[in-house]
């Protein structure tokens, strides 16, 4: 049994990882930026401090006597509303607690980056050790890649280890954004069209354990790619198609009409001063289809994939017990509840 510090525990990756780190019997120290947030940490089993990243006090605080912190936290988002916000919580917030984590003779700080860090050229295999193409396509992925270099850089000026870990586009339940939203519209006949292009998916349950594993096997000052499969967004949907036996035509649209679409509704938002949840960034970012190779923290870590199917699986399942889908499914593999 250790004590641990965490921030991000009562967000989707953060809070599963909590589950798992009170299950083993671990001493949890949650950092909560709300009361709700440590309603949630308390009621996980997890103590609660208050403040948020950029409260470097409050992280202190949260740090004293632990033996080793998980970063989960920060602004995730292609569209925010506030993107200077959005680079002060994930770049300072990340100094901020580096530093803290120093300062209280924490042995390592797992820190939770993303692929969107590596920025490999449009048509590559995004891997650990490749170039950043110089570029940024959303202050998100510019937050993620500075706060990497944070981290690290801090480690080595104040004695501190640290691993990060990049996932791709992480699934599973209870995550209904992102790829869980497209697979939700899909099973209830509102997606009416997609592109063309490449997604990148890792699960949830691995990402927890890639976690875990890293505080144990990680190598100081490396980063490890988390993605379980790669695949096109055609052979996605037909994924899909097979669990849950609903069959719908989805138009793809080329991509420079996509762009266009983004661009026209995006100035429609801006013109009501309301932000726009599809903005050109983030349907820039689909249309750069992503691959990952995620091989790494296998080789070095053990983690074991869970299967895209499976995790599409979950995620369905998951679905038709909140009362997400709202029309019956004809496949075997999604059955109807109640």
């Amino acid at each position: 049994m250790a004590k641990v510090f965490l921030t991000g525990g009562s967000g989707f990756i953060g809070g599963q990882l909590a589950d798992r780190l009170v299950a083993r019997g671990d001493e949890v120290v949650g950092l909560a930026r709300s009361d709700a947030a440590a309603a949630a940490l308390s009621a996980r089993g997890v103590t609660a401090v208050r403040g948020d990243v950029l409260d470097a006090d409050a992280v202190a605080a949260g740090l004293a006597g632990c033996e080793l912190a998980y970063h989960v936290a920060g602004v995730n988002s292609h569209c925010p509303a506030d993107p200077d916000r959005l680079l002060r919580v994930n770049v300072e917030g990340t100094r901020t607690v580096v530093e803290a984590a120093a300062a209280a003779g924490v042995r390592r700080v797992v820190f939770t980056s993303s692929a969107a860090s590596l920025g490999e050229a449009e048509g590559t295999v995004g891997t650990e050790d490749c170039a950043h193409r110089g570029s940024y396509l959303s202050v998100y992925d510019r937050s993620k890649h500075e706060a990497e270099g944070v981290a690290f850089a801090a480690a080595t000026a104040h004695g501190v280890e640290v691993v990060a870990l990049n996932p791709s586009s992480v699934q599973g339940p209870p995550r209904k954004g992102g790829n869980g939203a497209i697979i939700i519209a899909y099973l209830n006949g509102r997606l009416r069209a997609f592109v063309d292009t490449h997604v990148s998916v890792v699960d949830v349950e691995d990402v927890v354990e890639a976690h875990l594993l890293a505080a144990e096997r990680g190598t100081s000052g490396q980063r490890y790619v988390l993605n379980g499969a790669t695949i096109p967004s055609a052979e996605a949907l037909r994924i899909v198609t097979e669990l849950s036996g609903v069959e719908q035509r989805v138009p793809m649209i080329p991509p420079p009409v996509a762009r266009a679409a983004a661009n026209a509704v995006d100035l429609v938002y801006r013109a009501r001063r309301r932000t726009n949840p599809i903005c050109p960034a983030r349907v820039g970012t689909i249309l750069h289809g992503h691959r990952y190779d995620g091989s790494r923290a296998t080789r070095e870590l053990g983690l074991v994939y869970t299967p895209v199917a499976e995790t599409f699986r979950r995620t369905m399942e998951w679905a038709v017990a909140e009362g997400l889908v709202t029309r019956p499914l004809p496949g075997a593999a999604v059955p109807p509840v109640g």
